[in-house]
């Protein structure tokens, strides 16, 4: 089975270079004609602590992709999604499926365009970062979880799993991939209050100054998933149901946990920092627009939220520096 990879970036671009690896026909698909040009010429390298090698690998803008495909990843910035859905629909084969393996909700969107029978969902947790055309940092594994959206465990996700543990031999199947994407909104809360700053994952959430800002993002998250009756799911040291229960202990040391394990990755700061402090482009933070929604939508209020997703659009947008005193800006305005 060819798997075709549309983004070849952080997350798409070190899966398919394992995948390659490991004897696997994979096709990416990217808008960057820089990075598409530097795989067909030389392959893609994945370097960092974790692994490094090289791939001969093959490459296409969209315009240059023809026939059907069975098995598409969309690994493309959660922003992307609609229109990389719609470009992607097309070469979709009536059998086929597309797999979201990106940040946030994005199967709402994809099974929308393509139906539900069409739709599978993934959560992953590893670090990675793009770096340069052709090449990839893979910064430290966490983890990888897949699932069909109605958690049936089917013949098609079995056979994904098979495929995906050639990346990583722990890779889950759950009859709750939604359990463990709400899970990551709520991790991801705590990611975009960091990126308000220039401090890394790990001593933003072991800085005691504004640690309770940290659970409060994630809370409220967790909070709206409950409401909805979803039950979130941890990973990697992250444990939902402490935040739910406020219980401070606990969530201390899920906190501490979460420390540790980010230490030990060589990417020190979130993908949503660098799109800000060294891409200079739009963040992902639009993936939380669905969840603003059906909080309004059963009228319960997200202020937190609200309001980091404000300043990240200032920062954005060039109104705003990225530092410490946004922390302090919003410790005065939820006091």
């Amino acid at each position: 089975m060819r798997l075709l990879i549309w983004g070849a970036g952080a997350i798409g671009g070190t899966l398919g270079a394992y995948l390659i690896r490991a004897g696997h026909d994979v096709l990416f698909v990217d808008i960057v004609e820089e990075h598409v040009h530097a795989i067909n010429q030389s392959g893609l390298r994945i370097k960092g602590p974790v692994d490094e090698f090289q791939v001969a690998a093959e490459a296409l803008l969209p315009d240059q992709l023809s026939g059907k495909h069975g098995a598409i990843l969309l690994c493309a910035k959660s922003q992307h999604t609609r229109a990389a859905t719609e470009a992607l629909a097309p070469f979709l084969a009536e059998d086929g499926f597309v797999m979201s393996v990106q940040n946030g909700l994005n199967e709402l969107i994809i099974k929308e365009i393509v139906g539900r029978e069409r739709t599978l969902g993934a959560f992953v947790n590893f670090s990675a970062d793009y770096h340069a055309p052709g090449e990839i940092l893979f910064g430290g594994r966490g983890a990888v979880v897949i699932g069909e959206l109605d958690g049936t465990i089917s013949p098609r996700i079995q056979r994904m799993e098979s495929i995906f543990r050639h990346f990583d031999d722990d890779t889950l199947v759950t009859e709750n991939i939604w359990g463990y994407l709400w899970g990551k909104e709520a991790y991801g809360a705590m990611l975009f209050v960091s990126a308000l700053t220039h401090q890394s994952i790990a001593d933003a959430l072991s800085d005691g100054r504004y640690r309770h800002l940290y659970i409060h993002a994630a809370q409220e998250i967790l909070q709206l998933a409950d409401r909805l009756g979803i039950e979130a799911y941890g990973f990697n040291g992250f444990e939902p149901a402490a935040f739910l229960k406020n219980d401070q202990e606990s969530i201390n040391r899920s906190l501490d946990t979460l420390v540790a394990f980010n230490k030990l990755s060589a990417k020190t700061h979130s993908g949503i920092w660098r799109d800000l402090a060294v891409r200079k482009r739009k963040t992902e933070v639009t993936m939380y627009q669905p969840i603003l929604s059906q909080a309004e939508s059963i009228g319960l209020d997200l202020p937190l939220t609200r309001r980091w997703i404000q300043m990240i659009r200032e920062i954005e947008d060039g109104l705003r520096e990225q530092s410490l005193a946004n922390l302090d800006e919003l410790k005065a305005e939820m006091s």
